[in-house]
């Protein structure tokens, strides 16, 4: 397994993360602890959960991701050989059941760390993400930001003077962003120079073949600030192993039980995909693995975050980091972006 540093922080993480946020609806206990037996044993160290997952998010499981790592790591005993990460809600109308309110201030991170730690069963966080921001932004899958009438939102130097808290405690030890715009993390940037606030060292957003929008500006702060990219849905829910061309829609599958995951059905979307799964085939190489191969050969990335829900997906996910695209594969797939860009922000 190859690792990566992130910068500013003395966090080293495998370049192949483990997400997790099916276990409890899609993988039971069982399953989502031979998972992370696997993850450990392949070098996987890196791994990324939620306070609300399952996802979808329901109220009969929530939370039980976290709390199948936790009964995992008393089980096995490896808390310290895991960089563990985990997030905070913000608000919206989808996570009600969460806590109510679900803001990002004093009150509510307090309330979401210490029901992390207890479910995860560790008194620490490594790295804590801000789930979303606690202010009107363009959102899983929406393009155009859209100013709101009349802007309720928490303060992020409210927010930061909590994680600060936290950190000063112990029981954080670094903070990162997710599902966030240029202009807030560079807010979050700026703030924390002041000396008063912790630096946030990550950013965890969507970044797939079909979602290359972090490269219109993201990328260049990770760049110039020493931020490191967490990306989710490498595989946009799966459509990037292709098992979902040609109109088949397995048995089982996300996308199949759940309609409500539209994200990476786009305009164009299949038509990307098949000129993706094109090069995949004529250069011999598994679709998914070449999916996640361009991500792993991105500089900004620090971990990769994978999902899965059999075993035969987890193993063959994981080969990935041991696959260097060409030149040549490299040019094709900018072509193809170059045509379709980003069907699926």
């Amino acid at each position: 397994m190859k690792h990566r540093e992130i910068p500013r922080s003395d966090l080293r993480v495998s370049l192949i993360g483990l997400g997790t946020m099916t276990w409890g609806e899609q993988n039971t206990e069982a399953e989502g602890h031979e998972q992370m037996d696997y993850a450990l044993e392949r070098g996987v160290n890196f791994f990324d959960t939620a306070e609300m997952y399952p996802v979808p998010p329901r109220a009969e499981t929530c939370h039980e991701t976290e709390r199948i790592m936790g009964t995992w790591f008393a089980a096995r005993g490896t808390r310290e050989r895991v960089v563990l990460a985990t997030k905070v809600v913000g608000p919206g109308p989808h996570v009600t059941h969460v806590r109510e309110g679900n803001r990002l201030n004093r009150e509510h991170i307090t309330a979401a760390i210490e029901g992390s730690l207890r479910r995860l069963q560790t008194d620490y966080i490594d790295l804590y993400q801000l789930h979303w921001p606690d202010r009107p932004v363009p959102l899983f899958g929406k393009r155009d930001y859209i100013p709101a009438a009349a802007r309720d939102s928490v303060p992020i130097e409210e927010t930061l003077a909590v994680l600060a808290d936290l950190v000063e405690q112990g029981k954080v030890r670094y903070i990162g962003l997710s599902n966030e715009t240029p202009w807030g993390t560079m807010r979050f940037l700026e703030l924390a120079r002041s000396g008063a606030f912790p630096r946030i060292v990550t950013i965890q957003n969507s970044y797939n073949l079909l979602n290359r929008t972090f490269d219109g500006g993201l990328s260049e702060i990770c760049y110039e600030e020493d931020v490191r990219l967490l990306p989710y849905s490498p595989l946009a829910f799966g459509r990037l192993s292709g098992k979902y061309r040609s109109g088949q829609w397995p048995e089982g599958a996300r996308l199949t039980i759940w309609e409500r995951f539209a994200r990476y059905n786009g305009a164009n979307s299949d038509a990307a995909i098949e000129e993706y799964a094109r090069i995949a085939d004529e250069a011999g190489l598994d679709f998914a693995q070449m999916s996640l191969a361009w991500i792993n050969q991105r500089a900004h990335v620090a971990s990769n975050l994978i999902g899965a829900t059999t075993m035969s997906q987890l193993k063959s996910n994981i080969d990935s980091v041991d696959l260097d695209l060409s030149e040549d594969i490299l040019a094709a797939i900018d072509g193809v972006h170059q045509r379709y860009p980003n069907p699926c922000p």
